[in-house]
């Protein structure tokens, strides 16, 4: 009987220090499973030598099949590209730069192995070494869009994760421009296994997402995965128009009955300078939504594969 096949999905992007220790490192724990395996790089459009580690190590080791992206697309498009592409009955994405541990993968196949889980995510349990502002804001969050979408988050949740055949080919099914992976993996449900574990400090290099590159990618998730902003936007309008209402009786009433003029240049200037930042800020929201249809709309391929060692590639999806 054939052994199970292990698809480990590796976005690289300038790992071209983490990459041998990763390597040798997930091959040292692969080799010891009960199953067959294929390791799938990713190169992201990496601007240092990670595309000739990756060249390299596929060179002596028959189990790597690497694709090289044109350009810079983004993890999210290295994660699809690695699903579209995998062949394996389970599939696991990780970094590769060691904050997601190779010895965890093991443990991870016994729990889906029992049948009782379509998957095995990980999440940590602490953010050691990570900047306080930066853990107080992840937290809130992973609490907010919990609260305002259909999207199951888990706290700590990383992208670390194995799951079966037919989640992957669910994932894959979802094939919008705009992708959230953490926001996908707990739409479309499935029973998951949450799997804790202490934060790792990364082996080499410097992370790829300062706080600004964080806070884009927590937006476009809200926006990704919940029609929320839009209607704080429309209460904001409705809101402001009864107020306005309200104050436009008064006003006539007052000219009417006691004959005063209306005073206050000061306390109107800034009536009309904050309904017109309410205004922009809510244009700015709707802005967004029109934003994300218009790049869906254009129906581009989620990335481009300029170089690969296997030719049965999906070379564009």
């Amino acid at each position: 009987m054939d052994k199970l096949l292990l698809s480990l999905i590796v976005p690289c992007y300038n790992e071209e220090e983490a990459l041998p220790l990763f390597y040798k490192e997930a091959v040292c724990v692969l080799s010891k499973m009960d199953c067959d395996y294929e390791l799938l790089f990713i190169n992201d459009g990496s601007s240092d030598g990670t595309l000739e580690v990756i060249r390299s190590l596929s060179s002596k080791d028959g189990h790597i099949r690497y694709f090289s992206f044109s350009r810079n697309f983004g993890k999210e498009a290295a994660m699809y590209a690695g699903f579209c592409n995998a062949r394996g009955d389970f599939v696991a994405v990780m970094d590769a730069d060691m904050q997601d541990p190779p010895s965890l993968l093991p443990q991870m196949m016994e729990l889906i192995a029992s049948g009782e889980y379509d998957s095995v995510a990980t999440r940590r349990v602490s953010r050691k070494g990570e900047p306080p502002i930066r853990s107080w804001f992840a937290r809130k969050f992973y609490r907010l869009i919990n609260r305002i979408s259909d999207a199951d988050i888990v706290d700590g949740a990383r992208d670390f994760r194995l799951m079966k055949r037919e989640m992957v080919d669910s994932i894959v099914a979802m094939g919008e421009y705009n992708r959230f992976s953490k926001g996908i993996f707990g739409w479309i449900g499935y029973r998951t296994c949450w799997l804790p574990y202490e934060n790792v400090e990364r082996v080499a290099g410097e992370t790829k997402w300062n706080f600004w590159k964080l806070c884009k990618y927590a937006i476009d998730g809200i926006i990704n995965f919940s029609e929320t902003p839009l209607n704080i936007a429309s209460y904001f309008g409705m809101g402001m128009t009864m107020v306005a209402f309200l104050f436009l009786i008064f006003i006539v009433i007052r000219r009417v009955c006691f004959g005063d003029p209306v005073a206050g240049w000061a306390s109107t200037m800034c009536v009309i300078i904050f309904i017109g930042g309410l205004q922009m800020f809510c244009v700015g929201v709707i802005g967004r939504y029109i934003a994300k249809t218009y790049t869906e709309s254009k129906h581009r391929p989620h990335y481009i594969i300029a170089e690969s060692n296997d030719e049965a590639a999906k070379k564009i999806g």
